[in-house]
């Protein structure tokens, strides 16, 4: 059967030895001689599988010894538009608006407090990443969002700010070295790099919780889930147990800075290809381009179809763009290999021949 090339945004594609873990703990979970599907979320065999990948979500950023928490919970990134606000908002927070995710963020947040929109890219379409971000007034904490998946954006930069600093990283965590230490507050949906969709990480640093005065409902307090150890209710057991392997599996490639090598690769080598062919342009201001969601379009749209059809033959597949941007998409998350990268740009090349 011929290698199918899967660039899809999300749930990513996830390293092979990944689902053939996973599979057989489906059939028979460490030789327990039951399905993890049904283990009980209270038992102490999952509860060693929790307190690794925590652990794990920690080590592999250096954040396990600068009094930071890992938290596994359920509602995806979209929950932390709401549950973070809740948790830190007293008044009046800073946000940056560089696309769609971030714009939910923002509405979620004026449910609770003023927001200052304190830079944006929707002026060009967020096409790129706003400079020399000031934030001037008093605010209870500043939210950016590290990379755009349906923009090809990426920040290269951390603001800088007095206040704690939050960030949506559901796209890019784990690809890249980053001043991880330098964020309060780290969230991830874990369908890009961290595992199966179902759950969200949150790293945060303890000391800047419980500040707001504000009587917050269990199921959104942080403190509540720090005190239960992600257990305050049934835990995604499943999800979290393909986190965990995709973190086993990060560390044995060399972790973040080893994966960041090959991750760079891969980016050059497709813009690379995309910056030669005249007939192809990319979406994205180019010092802003993402390395993980690269976004393009041809200057002809009756080159679509051709493009369909190569894809089709390659076995490429999920490249299409995002509804809010059309055009393409090919997210490259770590588990996407080079192999598949050289064979999307083969066939980009190939194209040239055609037209």
């Amino acid at each position: 059967m011929k290698a199918v090339h899967n660039f899809c945004a999300g749930p990513c594609l996830l390293p092979q030895p990944v689902y053939e873990q996973a599979a057989q703990a489906i059939l028979n979970f460490e030789n327990t001689g039951m399905s993890i599907l049904s283990i009980s979320h209270r038992s102490a065999a999952f509860i060693a599988v929790l307190e690794e990948a925590r652990q794990l979500a920690l080590e592999l950023l250096k954040l396990d010894t600068k009094g930071y928490v890992a938290l596994f919970l359920q509602g995806g990134a979209s929950m932390e538009f709401l549950r973070i606000p809740y948790n830190l908002m007293k008044q009046k927070a800073a946000y940056i608006n560089t696309g769609v995710w971030s714009s939910k963020a923002i509405e979620q947040a004026k449910m609770l407090g003023e927001v200052n929109l304190v830079a944006s890219s929707e002026d060009q379409q967020f096409s790129y990443i706003p400079k020399s971000i000031q934030v001037s007034d008093p605010v209870d904490y500043v939210h950016f969002t590290s990379n755009n998946t349906i923009y090809g954006t990426q920040f290269n930069y951390i603001p800088q700010t007095d206040a704690p600093l939050v960030c949506d990283m559901s796209s890019d965590i784990y690809s890249r070295e980053f001043a991880y230490d330098q964020i309060d507050l780290i969230y991830a949906g874990a369908q890009k790099n961290i595992g199966a969709a179902g759950v969200s990480l949150i790293l945060v640093k303890e000391d800047i919780l419980g500040k707001t005065q504000r009587s917050i409902p269990q199921m959104l307090d942080y403190q509540e889930h720090i005190a239960k150890d992600s257990l305050y209710h049934t835990a995604n057991v499943f999800a979290v147990y393909t986190c965990l392997l995709n973190l086993r599996w990060l560390k044995q490639q060399g972790g973040v800075s080893a994966i960041e090598i090959v991750n760079n690769q891969k980016a050059a080598l497709l813009y690379q290809t995309l910056d030669e062919l005249d007939f192809v342009q990319g979406t994205a201001a180019r010092e802003d381009r993402s390395k993980m969601n690269v976004v393009f379009t041809f200057k002809n749209e009756r080159m679509n179809a051709l493009f369909d059809q190569l894809c089709e033959e390659a076995q490429i597949r999920n490249i299409k763009g995002h509804r809010a941007v059309g055009g393409y998409r090919a997210s490259l998350y770590n588990a996407v290999t080079l192999d598949s990268v050289t064979v999307l740009a083969s066939v980009l090349n190939q194209m040239k021949a055609l037209v």
